[in-house]
């Protein structure tokens, strides 16, 4: 759980930055589309487009572009001729690097991924080699100022969360996906700041890394997300506290 709490708050640091440029609108853009194109364009009906466009909202991503993405969807427009594929592999040490990505030309998007994993140190692998060892998790990460933990545990675990833990300077809540809704609107209501908020991927076990070995996972994550096709990476690395002080992340 460490090192995906680790990973998630130097991504939504990261993030912050993106935002700048446009980037992360456009990944935010790419979750809207297949939302709508599974689930419908009605966000009152369709869960998946809820979240994507409650994600958008939050990065400041402009209505008009929410709309745009959501007609691509639905086929009203055109370029929403994306698919979501799988990329699993390991990185230095042995860490296992799950991959969702959207694209609309896996035959480019593979060689790219592979690319980023090699020069990495590290080895896309075949489909299913690592992702029976990832549960899919509601995660909200929450800084230890802004609730004390009592107050925090009885209101998540109300609210269906299975698990509340101090990670750092953080509170990492956890939930079943189904629950994520209830729990994010429970946070809400009782004005309680969440720095990460996300349904993804949690390793059911970690891999314990040194210095050498936390620098050169995190780089690669980073290259992987900041591909344009990636819309989320899971790793089972746990990066220890005292090695986590001497990172410059």
């Amino acid at each position: 759980m460490a090192g995906h709490s680790h990973w998630a708050g130097i991504k939504h640091k990261k993030a912050l930055v993106d935002a700048k440029r446009g980037k992360i609108w456009s990944k935010m853009a790419k979750a809207i589309i297949v939302a709508a194109k599974t689930g419908g364009g009605d966000p009152a009906q369709n869960l998946r487009l809820r979240y994507a466009i409650d994600d958008a909202k939050a990065a400041s991503v402009p209505k008009d572009n929410i709309t745009r993405a959501i007609k691509k969807g639905t086929g009203e427009l055109d370029g929403g001729n994306l698919e979501e594929v799988i990329y699993e592999g390991y990185g230095p040490n042995g860490v296992a690097i799950l991959c969702e990505v959207l694209t609309d030309n896996r035959n480019r998007t593979a060689p790219e991924i592979r690319k980023v994993f090699e020069i990495a140190g590290g080895k896309l692998g075949s489909t299913g080699c690592v992702a029976w060892m990832f549960d899919s998790k509601g995660l909200f990460l929450i800084a230890s100022d802004k609730s004390d933990e009592d107050t925090l545990v009885e209101l998540a675990l109300e609210a269906g969360a299975d698990d509340v833990a101090t990670v750092g300077d953080k509170f990492e809540i956890t939930c079943d996906p189904d629950s994520f809704q209830a729990v994010s609107q429970a946070l809400a209501d009782a004005k309680i700041e969440t720095e990460v908020k996300e349904i993804t991927r949690i390793p059911q076990n970690t891999v314990d890394l040194d210095a050498s070995a936390a620098e050169k996972v995190l780089k690669l994550m980073e290259r992987l997300d900041d591909h344009d096709d990636v819309q989320n990476v899971s790793a089972n690395f746990n990066i220890p506290d005292d090695v986590m002080a001497k990172l410059d992340v």
